[in-house]
């Protein structure tokens, strides 16, 4: 009987847990203005992503144009708000528009896409350091 009962408990507890995951939605604008300095130019692109909550999967789409010239990286960095400078996170793969990928990210790259503290940006050989940028925020 008390095995029946863990047995039940154990159930009941992964079915609880599974039923608190989500796809959150995220998106961002991308433009030269973003870019820690600014650049000049008229690339602009829109990154839309989803996150798995359960197993912390990010899919996305980045999309672009009016670069300087091809793509040469591009990346997911932070943490960081907008105008600071992040660390590598995640690189996309992919350079041509549109990108599809995903990822798998760790607890704290959840917590900071979640409050805002994730950017993507695309860099060129004119851009090195990056040509358009832009702030990961939840959808609306």
């Amino acid at each position: 009987m008390i095995r029946y009962a863990l047995a039940g408990a154990l159930l009941a507890g992964l079915t609880a847990g599974a039923a608190h995951a989500e796809i959150r939605k995220f998106t961002a604008k991308l433009d030269t203005a973003q870019e820690v300095p600014p650049k000049a130019g008229a690339g602009t692109g829109t990154l839309d992503a989803t996150l798995d909550t359960a197993s912390k999967k990010l899919t996305y789409t980045l999309t672009f144009s009016g670069l300087s010239g091809p793509a040469t990286s591009a990346h997911f960095h932070g943490p960081a708000g907008m105008g600071v400078v992040g660390s590598v996170e995640v690189p996309i793969t992919g350079l041509t528009s549109p990108s599809h990928g995903s990822a798998t990210l760790t607890k704290s790259q959840v917590a900071d896409m979640e409050a805002g503290r994730v950017y993507v940006n695309i860099h060129t050989a004119a851009n090195p350091s990056g040509e358009i940028r832009g702030q990961v925020m939840p959808a609306k």
